[in-house]
């Protein structure tokens, strides 16, 4: 939903916002459970039970695991029913097939704190895009570790928490930012390179609920300065690419990835501007993923439904 002034009306510049983005309507059903005969056409029948007309349906076998994951945007036809009322039916469904899953309110958007250290090129591009309409969040706060990165949510009305970090503190700091994100009910943690690595505790408290953009075309180069390195070995590419962050740094399940193609002539300061294009884009198709519903957990994969 659209930002509010403290009288609780929109801007003039948020509802000529909000008049640009075409609504989009009913449910998204997500799953992954062990592969077996059977799972489709109980979803279908499901759907057809409650008058629902499915408008996309894709679906994945992996042989490899086992498992199937499912992805279904449907629209109710009859009377109009709620998600809890969703939720609480196809409980039983997904019980006989032990189902990983979730019911998603198309209308909704996700809500979602940018997390940011010095380097603002992601932010500036996420910001961008959620103010012209192109991308389906709603950031809805912005906290760093610099006091520095202050100055761009400012412009777009979004507010900004300044959180220090000192090698005394990192308990302290990584409380008062889950107490941030339960108190903006955030739906979504975005590392916008935020060069802070976060605690096991803090990740096992929002799996499948931060995203990261990394530096290279994973695995690659780690640590300061990666294109530099990159250079300096003399790549013929260089990538970015966005994965849900767990405890194994680095490691998560990819969402999105990218590169582009380099050669000797290319100095260092055009490996990074090139690397930074490529994480605008990279985050940005990996957040439209996420908030359409797309991306499935399969283990340490995920199954993305373009």
């Amino acid at each position: 939903m659209p930002s509010r002034n403290q009288d609780g009306a929109m801007s003039s510049s948020e509802r000529a916002v909000d008049r640009n983005r075409e609504p989009v309507a009913g449910y998204v059903l997500t799953l992954n459970c062990p592969d077996r005969i059977g799972i489709v056409h109980a979803v279908s029948t499901w759907l057809m039970g409650h008058g629902c007309n499915i408008l996309d349906s894709a679906q994945f076998s992996d042989p490899r695991t086992g498992r199937f994951a499912m992805r279904v945007h449907f629209c109710p036809t009859k009377a109009p029913i709620t998600e809890t009322a969703l939720t609480r039916s196809f409980a039983g469904v997904a019980g006989s097939f032990d189902m990983v899953w979730e019911i998603w309110d198309c209308s909704v958007r996700p809500r979602v704190l940018v997390l940011v250290s010095r380097q603002d090129h992601c932010l500036h591009d996420l910001l961008y895009r959620c103010a012209a309409g192109d991308l389906a969040i709603e950031i809805v706060a912005v906290a760093s570790n610099h006091e520095a990165a202050a100055s761009l949510p400012a412009l777009h009305g979004v507010p900004f928490t300044h959180l220090p970090l000192r090698s005394d503190n990192r308990v302290e700091q990584e409380d008062r930012l889950m107490q941030l994100i339960d108190r903006e009910r955030v739906d979504l943690v975005v590392l916008a390179r935020y060069m802070q690595i976060l605690s096991e505790r803090f990740c096992a408290r929002y799996p499948g609920r931060i995203i990261n953009i990394h530096h290279s075309f994973l695995p690659g180069f780690k640590g300061a300065n990666p294109y530099r390195q990159a250079y300096d070995r003399g790549v013929k590419l260089i990538g970015a690419t966005a994965h849900y962050v767990t405890s194994e740094l680095d490691e998560g399940p990819i969402i999105e990835q990218d590169v582009v193609r380099v050669d000797h002539a290319k100095s260092p300061r055009e490996f990074t501007m090139l690397g930074k294009d490529l994480e605008r884009i990279v985050l940005a198709r990996a957040l439209r993923l996420h908030a359409e519903r797309r991306v499935v957990l399969n283990g340490q994969k995920t199954v993305v439904f373009n």
